[in-house]
Formats: C-alpha cells, structure tokens, sequence
C-alpha cells in the first residue's frame, strides 16, 4: 500500500468547492425523502459561513457541533470551515459534565446543536465562554426551530439573509487548523487535539486510494459524524470524491440494509459491532446486497467469525482498518481483496506516504525487529499538530514527527501490523504482562457471549488479576465457572481470569469501543 500522492495545496473546503464546479449537479447527500446536489450544498455551506461572519465571529474562533448526523451537521460543518474558523464536533451521547468539559477546553463561543439538546447546554452556558447558539429543530427536514432568545436563534433565519458567495478568507492548510478533535477517553478525560487542514485532506485522499474509491461509489454515512472516524471516512472522503453519500440519522440494521438495497451501495465504513448487528438481524439475507465492494472495519477488533460470515452473505470485501483521532484518523488498511481473511487479525499496512515501525515499550525510541511486540510509532502528513494547550503531553507522544500511539503491536515479516492491545489496558500480574485483548478474543469464541472487555483489578499479593465482564446473547447461558474454564483452559496460568461478573451491557463510546473507565475496575479479588 505504500506510495506517494500529490496533494492539493488547498483547505478542506476546498474538497466541497472543487466538486461544487465539476460536478455541480450530482447528488452529494441522500437523507431520507430530501437529495441535496454539490451546488445547492456549496452554496447554503457558503451562507452558513456568511451569517457566522455577520456574528463577529472571526477566523480562527472555535464553532461546537453538538448535532447527530443530519445534512445540518455537514451544511454546519463546511459552513464554519469557509469562515476560517475551527470544528469542534462532540457527541450528543456525552454527560453534562463532559460537555462542559470540552466547551471549556475549546474556548468555544459559538455553539450549533439541536432543539432537544439545547436544555443541556443551558445548564452549563454560565460556565463557558459560548455567546451564541444555533438551534435546529431534530425532526425538521426544512431547518426550522420555535425557540428563539437573545442568545439563540433559528437555524434557518440564521442564514436567510446571508450571501451565497465564497466567503473572502484566507487559510493556510499547512498551518491553520480545521478541526480542535476530542480523543476517545475510553481510559481518561478527553484531550482536544489540533488537526490541520493539510491533515484531513491528506487522510481523506490517502485512504481513499487506499480502497481504490470513485466518484462512482455511493458511501453509506451511519458512523456518527462527530467521531473523527466517521467525519473522515463517511464524509470529507467521499465528498472529496464528488461521490454520493446515504446519511443515515443513527445505525439500525434493517434501515442500513433498505439503503444499500435501495441506493446500491458500494462502500461501508463501520465497526465491529455494527456488523455483528447486521448479522443478527433475522432479515439481513433476505436483502439483496451485491452492490457492496468494499467494507472497513475500524475502532476495535473484527472478530474473524463475523468476517467471514459477513463477506459470505454480501459478496463484498470486509477488512479492518486501524487508526486514532491524532491521525486525522487512519493510519493502516488491510489490501480490499479477500485474501484479508488469511492475516486474521491484521490491521494491514501503513497508508501512502505514511511510515510505521514498532519501537520499545520503556523509551519508545529504540526500533524493534520484525515479530517483536512493542509500541506502534507512525508519521505522515495525517499527524496531528498537537494538544490543544498541553504542550507537555503533545511532548510526550510527538517527536521529530512520529507520534506514539500507546497502542501494542507488532509487524510480521511481510510488512503487515498486528494489535496487540492498549498500552494502558496492560495488566501487570507479579511481573508478567497480560493483554486483555488477547482473553477477550477467546471469549468471544464462546457461542453464548455477546460482548466482553477485560480489565485488571487491584490484588494485594499479586498485583492486578484479570476480571472479565460479559454480556450474555438472548436466550443463551453459560455458568462463570464454565466460562471462565473455557478461557483458562488455552492461556498459561499466570493469565487466567480469576473472576467474571455478567452484566446487562457494557458502556460504550460511539463508535463501540469499551469505556474501560466506567467498569467496577476497584473490585478486589
């Protein structure tokens, strides 16, 4: 996969703007009963951007999108871009106290979000810097809301007025940023990372070389947007493409598959758990499916039995991908060929013009041979400037371009990389090194777990023990002992589950990564 593109000196608007012009007509976005061509969408992007000038707002000033997908998060999100200013998208699934946190760390004074969030907001307005909100009412396809105030207003009225030309702004791509991007803090609070335009765009392009992407694809968009994942993958690529996407409001998989069936998808950008969904689905076969080419997996480990199952019932390509919101995200894909399946486990090789090696776990520094396990160090034009305001942990994982990603790994000799876990999710068991990973693999080979997650918890003789929390599939059960029998019986000793607790789900981020932070990790054996 390794190679060089030319990329366009250009923002990341420039994406949409170019293909406003080459492809003015064709459909960017299918959302519901609405289709939205390349033209209109440029143009109403470009009066989003002219109404925020209209606010004072200047270049550079952070813009919050708390918004699930809609055609109002893409028009916000280009919109903001045009007017110099920076992306801050956050999840509509986060906390009171996490919104506030990220408001606080963005020094946000602008903030687009959407009828039924806009109570959470003002319960921490007075603890922020933000001076203005843009309110969308959540089931409205024409952009309209009732609720207007001195300090928010409509949507709609927001824009009406507003001039459809290019906004006069001058960006620098290698320089300025587009996007201030939370981390995943599935182990930790949420750091705000700095993302340039030259970033995005490379990354958009990269990997759309990568799954050898056209105009011609049409994307299926059911990752939430406001993840990096999601924005990169399900949006800037594709409309870096001029290619159509199918905007999904959140995954459901009997509407995921009436979409690709209905607009012949080609190309699914998801996670783990999203294709398991599809699967379970009892009417998943019935639809027909043969438009998919290729399929990423990203944000955890692909089980093999749901690649496998999945590249049966569709015909497509189902591979993984890997990545981090400190590479804009992607960093490695597995070849869109079916030979993937023979490589279980493999994230695939590094994008063009992205480098990737294995260093020590200690100093991070010294490079190790091929077959040993250590910690993944990858450099490209996707890496992220920095911490916003943390310049002694941007230090800590960015030197002379390569950026530690704290994640396990190793490369075999062909070149291909390998997981092994997270650095943090490391269990230290009287001088031995456990990786959850590897327990949680084997569990979900039991036909009676759903889903799983490892964690060490505190033990006084021994250090940490491995625990093990399992959600059970319906209708199905198997006794702790049993399970835990099962697991033991193809580990050494010293890695063996000492306890498991059944729980009726597990927290997850958005896009299905365990919040590890959120488990009963103090429980004492």
């Amino acid at each position: 996969m390794a190679g060089h593109i030319e990329y366009p000196k250009i923002p990341l608007q420039g994406l949409l703007e170019v293909n406003a012009q080459k492809v003015s007509g064709d459909c960017a976005i299918i959302f519901g009963n609405r289709r939205i061509p390349y033209l209109e969408l440029d143009k109403v992007c470009n009066r989003f951007a002219n109404a925020l000038q209209g606010l004072g707002a200047t270049k550079g000033d952070r813009v919050v999108l708390y918004l699930p997908n809609s055609p109002q998060f893409v028009i916000a999100y280009f919109g903001v871009l045009k007017a110099g200013m920076v992306v801050t998208a956050i999840s509509p699934l986060q906390h009171k106290r996490e919104i506030q946190h990220q408001l606080g760390e963005s020094e946000a004074k602008i903030i687009v979000t959407v009828d039924t969030l806009y109570p959470i907001v003002e319960t921490v307005w007075e603890k922020t810097q933000l001076r203005h909100a843009i309110v969308i009412a959540e089931e409205s396809e024409t952009m309209r809301v009732g609720r207007e105030s001195v300090e928010t207003v409509d949507f709609g009225v927001f824009m009406n007025s507003a001039a459809d030309s290019v906004p006069d702004i001058d960006v620098d791509p290698e320089t300025d940023l587009a996007a201030l991007q939370f981390t995943g803090n599935t182990t930790s609070a949420a750091k705000a990372v700095m993302l340039t335009h030259h970033n995005l765009v490379s990354n958009a392009l990269a990997f759309a070389a990568a799954i050898e992407a056209t105009g011609q694809d049409v994307f299926l968009s059911a990752l939430p947007l406001f993840h990096i994942y999601g924005m990169t993958t399900s949006l800037t690529v594709p409309i870096s493409l001029g290619a159509k996407i199918v905007l999904l409001p959140k995954f459901e998989s009997t509407k995921a598959c009436e979409a690709i069936q209905q607009h012949r998808v080609t190309v699914f950008c998801g996670v783990p758990a999203m294709y398991q969904m599809l699967l379970a689905d009892c009417t998943f076969a019935d639809y027909d499916l043969a438009s998919m080419r290729v399929c990423i997996s990203g944000a955890s480990s692909l089980p093999l039995q749901v690649q496998k199952r999945f590249m049966e019932v569709t015909g497509g390509v189902l591979v993984q991908g890997y990545g981090l919101t400190e590479a804009s995200p992607v960093t490695h894909c597995m070849p869109i060929d079916r030979t993937g399946v023979l490589r279980a486990g493999s994230i695939g090789q590094p994008l063009a013009d992205t480098e990737a090696k294995i260093v020590d776990l200690e100093t991070g520094k010294k490079p190790l041979a091929k077959g040993e396990i250590g910690e993944l160090s990858v450099r490209g034009p996707q890496v992220m400037a920095g911490y916003w305001h943390r310049p002694d942990e941007t230090a800590c994982v960015l030197c002379d371009g390569w950026l530690l990603t704290g994640d396990i790994a190793y490369v075999d000799k062909d070149g291909y990389f390998y997981i092994v876990d997270r650095k943090k999710d490391l269990i230290k068991h009287k001088g031995y090194s456990i990786y959850p990973r590897e327990l949680e693999d084997i569990l979900h080979e039991h036909p009676a777990v759903k889903l799983c997650a490892v964690a060490g918890v505190a033990d006084a003789a021994l250090g940490e023990v491995p625990k093990a929390y399992v959600v059970l599939k319906d209708a199905v059960y198997v006794s702790k002992l049993e399970l835990k029998e099962f697991v033991n019986h193809q580990v050494a000793g010293y890695k063996a589950i000492k306890e498991i607790e059944f729980l009726e789900y597990l927290p997850l981020s958005s896009t299905g990564k365990v919040l590890k932070r959120f488990l009963n990790l103090s429980t004492n054996i």
